[in-house]
């Protein structure tokens, strides 16, 4: 299996400085303390978590409901990635995951027993498992 990389450079002091990512595709952004822990333009390392938990989870869902027999027509993920002062630190605390998959004959019970299983089980949430809690909505359209 692949192993996957990525960098990361911060020039400056926490909350004067800069950072920028790059990943071995090009994704690629910049950071700072303002868009980070603030509402300042700019990308963020819970935006990348984000986007690799609706990522891993969605493909991970179509995975499972087709394994189940009821492969979907499309899967939806936004995540929301909560980050919080905890003490004198910062800490994410929480992911959200709000799903919306088009599966056509499947009951809603199904459905959400194998959303669920998934969330327990996609690679991204094993990461998080035990230490950042992960809600999920998911619906069938």
């Amino acid at each position: 299996m692949p192993t996957r990389t990525a960098g990361a450079t911060w020039k400056g002091g926490l909350k004067g400085g800069t950072g920028s990512f790059k990943g071995q595709t090009g994704l690629a952004g910049s950071y700072s303390f303002g868009s980070r822990f603030e509402n300042a333009s700019g990308s963020n390392p819970e935006e990348l978590l984000a986007a690799a938990e609706a990522a891993c989870y969605s493909m991970a869902l179509s995975a499972g409901l087709e394994r189940a027999g009821n492969p979907p027509t499309s899967v939806e993920t936004t995540a929301h990635c909560t980050i919080e002062k905890v003490g004198d630190g910062f800490k994410v605390t929480k992911m959200r995951l709000q799903v919306r998959a088009a599966v056509p004959k499947i009951d809603a019970g199904e459905f959400r027993k194998i959303a669920e299983s998934t969330k327990e089980n996609c690679p991204i949430s094993q990461v998080m498992k035990g230490n950042v809690p992960i809600e999920l909505d998911a619906q069938l359209t």
